[in-house]
Parts: structure tokens; sequence; C-alpha cells
């Protein structure tokens, strides 16, 4: 079975999907052992991890793709990557998603920003037409071909035009082949409700951030709002900056880590990325 189609089968399941966002392997991977059925790639963790950049559209699709390709291979779970705006037109649109389909990736973000884009909750955003966001969507459905590639149509509308023409668009962009909807940082709870009231038969598709423009909200409260997807994609990102953060200034301070907090030990590590298994293999290939 594909990786998309086994995450088509995750979502004919009845309750709410939630999604961690990781930047790399190693993310992924825990993700994976605390026992989430799917993994999610954040861009601006991605853009923020390896280039020291905000998202600002710093990532070439290459750099992207490079990335996500190396997390979906160290797990076993569907991975969501975000492709940004397919990174041109339509034909831009259908290289990328031939390349992330080839990397094992089950499903994707396409998102209608201009180009350089934001992240989604930063100001200045810009959006291209919906004809021409329509088209992305009509070239990244033939790109999949038989591979189940799970594409979450995504519009920014709502900050430079309003929360009626990002509906409007995320019913066009389901229309031309979506197989979910994401508007992007709605403002208030009221247009959480609104959005879900929509699409009533729609998997829709709901971004937390923490400090976000969006109000935070469970994956239960979202559930009970009619959500389908709901992705933490950077709970995990600034969590292991907090931690780095206050484990070298004690390190400043102390000239040790000697007692900073819980700490993972190197054996834990080890198992994490698989140490042991490879072990095992270099005493198989052993030259006696």
């Amino acid at each position: 079975m594909t990786p998309g189609n086994r995450l088509r089968e995750i979502l004919a399941q009845p309750t709410i999907l939630t999604l961690p966002g990781v930047y790399d392997c190693i993310g992924a991977r825990l993700v994976e052992q605390i026992g989430f059925e799917v993994v999610f790639t954040s861009g601006f963790g991605i853009s923020g991890s390896t280039l020291g950049r905000p998202d600002y559209g710093f990532l070439t699709a290459t750099e992207v793709i490079y990335s996500v390709a190396r997390m979906a291979r160290s797990v076993s779970i569907p991975l969501v990557a975000d492709i940004d705006t397919g990174y041109g037109n339509p034909l831009n649109v259908m290289r990328t998603v031939e390349d992330v389909v080839q990397a094992g990736v089950a499903g994707v973000i396409l998102e209608d920003q201009e180009w350089p884009k934001k992240c989604g909750h930063f100001s200045g955003k810009r959006v291209i037409s919906m004809s021409e966001h329509v088209e992305k969507v009509h070239a990244a459905v033939e790109a999949r071909g038989a591979s189940g590639l799970v594409i979450i149509g995504r519009t920014d509308a709502r900050a430079p035009l309003g929360l009626d023409e990002a509906i409007k668009r995320g019913r066009a962009y389901f229309e031309a082949g979506a197989d979910v909807v994401f508007i992007e940082a709605p403002q208030s709870t009221e247009e959480l409700k609104e959005i879900s009231a929509a699409f009533p038969d729609t998997p829709t598709f709901a971004n937390m951030i923490e400090g976000g423009r969006t109000p935070f909200m469970s994956t239960e409260e979202l559930e009970e709002l009619g959500f389908k997807i709901v992705v933490y994609p950077l709970s995990g990102l600034f969590s292991a900056t907090k931690a780095q953060m206050d484990c070298l200034r004690h390190l400043r301070e102390h000239g040790s880590t000697k007692g900073y907090g819980p700490q993972l030990v190197f054996k834990e590590f080890e198992e994490l990325i698989g140490v042991p298994g490879y072990r095992e293999l270099e005493e198989r290939f052993k030259v006696s």
C-alpha cells in the first residue's frame, strides 16, 4: 500500500486526526515512537532549523524535498509535507508533486500565496488569483497519479481578502480535486465555527500555533466544531528551542550540565536512533 493510500485509510476513521509538526528525523521518530498515526513537516521549522531564517520563502524546492524525504524514510507512519506554493506555476507544481511522491510522502499542503510566501500567521501576505490556484490544484491531482497522495488545498486569503473570500476559495480548491480544505489563520472561535459550518461534507484542517492569530484550542474542542485534521506544527520546535536555551544557560553559568533538569541519557537516545539494530548488523557483517 502506498503512503498516500495508508493516509486515506486513517482519514476515513470517524475521529479527528492530530498531526504533530516536526523539522528533522529525530522529531519524526519521536512522533512515531509516542504513538501518533501521522507526522507533519513544518516549513517554518525546516527554515528555522536548516537556515536559521524565518518562513519568508527562503527555502528552495530542492531543500524542502531533501528534508522531507529524509524524514519520510526515517519512519513507517505516513508523513504530510508542507510544500508551500509548489514553487512556481502549475508545471512546477507537477514536478514538485512527482518528487515528493517518489520520496514517499503521503500528503501535501499546497497554498495560494504569492511567492515569496510567508508564514501563515505573519502579516503582509498576498495571494494569487483563485483561478490560478485552481489550476495548480488540477496539476497536483494529475501529477500524483495512482499514488493516492492526499492534497490539502490551503488558502491564505483570510487576512488580505476576508473570510468570505477564503471560504469561496476553499470550495473552489475542493471542487478542483483537493481532498482537504485548509483556511489559514481564522481570527476567532466564531470564524472557526463558520469555516466548519461552510464545509459540512468536506474534511477541514485547523492549524494551532502557540501565540498565533487563531485561538488556541484542543483537539477535542476542534473535533466538536467539526474539523477533521488538526496540526500543532511548532509545538515541538518551540519546546526544543526552550529546552536548549535553558540547558546552554545552565552550562554557561555552572560550567557543566550536571544538575540541569530532566535529561535524556545517552542510552535512551541510542535506542531512539536505532543503534542496537545497527550493532547487530555490524556484528553480522564484520570481517573475521
